[in-house]
């Protein structure tokens, strides 16, 4: 006679497997149900078990996925990308007590408080950045600023792409506070451009219901010879 497991402990069981579903996502963005499995090495029919009660509990959201440039016949793919609540199992560094204060301050301050705020809070990636060019100053600057914004949860990554690069924040702790004062993501990205000496284009923020945060970083222009004197 088979044994049947209660259902409580089937469902921790699948725990460790649905938070490396959970982790992949907030790390690499969203992804298909095909891309999950072959990347955990699930099959098909375990990976769309995992993602119902992900669904289902509010931790995943599905959406169309987006094609850039000439679409091919058929409906596009969906993908699976992290709620708000989703992300609340990590580090999450805003609350309504924190938009309040703000607001409040942005009433009595005007727009320059928020912004002088905006500015000391990314202070501290600027100094870490700093400290790590002097540690290895031969590192590329986009790996340092990487190293600078993980230190801070933002769970970074680099895309190469044929003109540059992509620096992509799979996550955000301040994200409902950036989605009510874009400053915080207008003062980040004018720092990433200093940071890197180039000028950097925000594609996307997770503030604003985008999967992940996205900036463009064109590579380098070649520096133009000079013609020697004759």
């Amino acid at each position: 006679m088979t044994q049947q497991v209660p259902v409580a402990v089937a469902e921790v069981a699948d725990l460790p497997t649905r938070r490396r579903v959970v982790d992949l996502i907030l790390h690499e963005g969203p992804q298909t149900a095909k891309q999950l499995a072959e990347r955990l090495h699930l099959t098909p029919a375990a990976v769309r078990r995992h993602l119902t009660v992900l669904l289902g509990n509010g931790t995943l959201v599905s959406r169309e996925q987006r094609v850039f440039g000439a679409r091919g016949r058929g409906r596009p793919s969906k993908v699976f990308a992290l709620t708000d609540t989703g992300r609340s199992e990590f580090r999450q560094a805003y609350d309504d007590l924190a938009i309040a204060a703000l607001k409040r301050l942005a009433t009595a301050g005007g727009p320059g408080a928020i912004r002088e705020i905006a500015e000391d809070r990314v202070a501290c990636i600027e100094q870490r950045f700093r400290a790590g060019r002097e540690i290895a100053p031969e590192r590329p600057a986009i790996d340092l600023l990487i190293d600078a914004l993980d230190a801070d949860g933002y769970a970074p990554s680099v895309r190469p792409l044929h003109g540059g690069d992509q620096l992509l924040q799979h996550h955000c702790p301040v994200a409902h506070v950036a989605a009510e004062f874009p400053q915080l993501c207008e003062i980040e990205t004018q720092l990433f451009s200093k940071l890197l000496g180039r000028h950097v284009q925000r594609l996307a923020t997770i503030a604003h219901g985008d999967g992940v945060c996205t900036t463009n970083v064109p590579r380098p222009l070649p520096t133009p010879e000079i013609p020697r004197r004759k």
